[in-house]
């Protein structure tokens, strides 16, 4: 009378055909979705949701109810390049012209760069590039790769352990099973004492998709290889292409892809919004 259903532990003991009665198992718990959530809450939605939360399907929807009341509060699909522009003058998050070798959409990222101290503006504009870089993957593709570029980075160009953990909370709570795979590449030595305040606030799942790359070891330089066509690949990452981001041009074809955004949420009014709610709020 009072038993639960019954959750497998471990997701290789799932076969395809439960994971799909699966998915419709949380899709019957959810009910039925309207709007802007309907659109976002496709199967494949579903399954990210409930792979993150290891297939067990209450997990998977609280985690997902969150996702949908933290989208109607913050809207991240209405942010438009013209509100967080001015974060990215510098070029310290973008997308890249090249995709990996898996045919993956590309977010670099430079902390080096970073050029404002504001934690919500830091927020919103990568929201925006992770919401950009979605629009744009290719066919049949769910997740993305991050180069994140330490060249010039010190501790005086670092933003706040709080800017960083509410990213950390946003990507992973409502973002989840959306990166592949993010590479550190050449960490200076001192960021390790930070490295170990970061970990502190990501799950399993996400630190197991970091990876740690040294532009003279071997073993990174053939991994690199193994993920990237060399010739795209920018020299600061150990390929031949040269990459000079042009804040100009990367305006442009975010102008672009925000009539596309629009297209794709059925939303009529592109005009610029103040957003005041936080990350959280809602």
């Amino acid at each position: 009378m009072f038993s639960r259903r019954r959750q497998s532990q471990n997701p290789q003991d799932i076969d395809s055909e439960e994971r799909e009665a699966k998915v419709s198992e949380l899709r019957a718990e959810i009910g039925p979705l309207s709007g802007r959530s309907s659109k976002f809450g496709t199967d494949a939605c579903l399954r990210r949701y409930l792979v993150a939360r290891n297939w067990n399907v209450d997990k998977a929807k609280k985690m997902l109810q969150e996702t949908i009341k933290w989208r109607a509060a913050y809207k991240p699909e209405e942010i438009r390049w013209n509100e967080v522009a001015h974060e990215g003058e510098t070029g310290k998050a973008s997308r890249a012209n090249f995709h990996d070798l898996c045919g993956r959409t590309v977010l670099i990222m430079r902390p080096g760069k970073q050029n404002t101290s504001s934690g919500e503006g830091n927020v919103r504009h990568l929201v925006y590039l992770l919401e950009n870089s979605i629009l744009n993957l290719g066919e049949g593709q769910e997740q993305m790769t991050w180069l994140i570029d330490f060249t010039g980075w010190t501790l005086n160009t670092n933003i706040s352990i709080k800017t960083i953990r509410d990213i950390i909370y946003i990507f992973q709570n409502h973002y989840p099973e959306r990166l592949a795979i993010s590479i550190l590449y050449n960490p200076p030595k001192f960021f390790e004492s930070m490295w170990k305040a970061i970990r502190y606030f990501l799950d399993p799942r996400t630190t197991q998709k970091l990876k740690f790359i040294y532009p003279n070891n071997k073993e990174s330089l053939e991994f690199m290889k193994s993920s990237f066509d060399v010739e795209n690949l920018p020299t600061e990452f150990g390929g031949k292409a040269t990459l000079q981001y042009d804040h100009e041009e990367f305006s442009r074809l975010m102008a672009q892809d925000d009539v596309k955004t629009a297209k794709f949420w059925g939303l009529d009014d592109q005009r610029p919004r103040k957003i005041t709610n936080g990350p959280f709020q809602g």
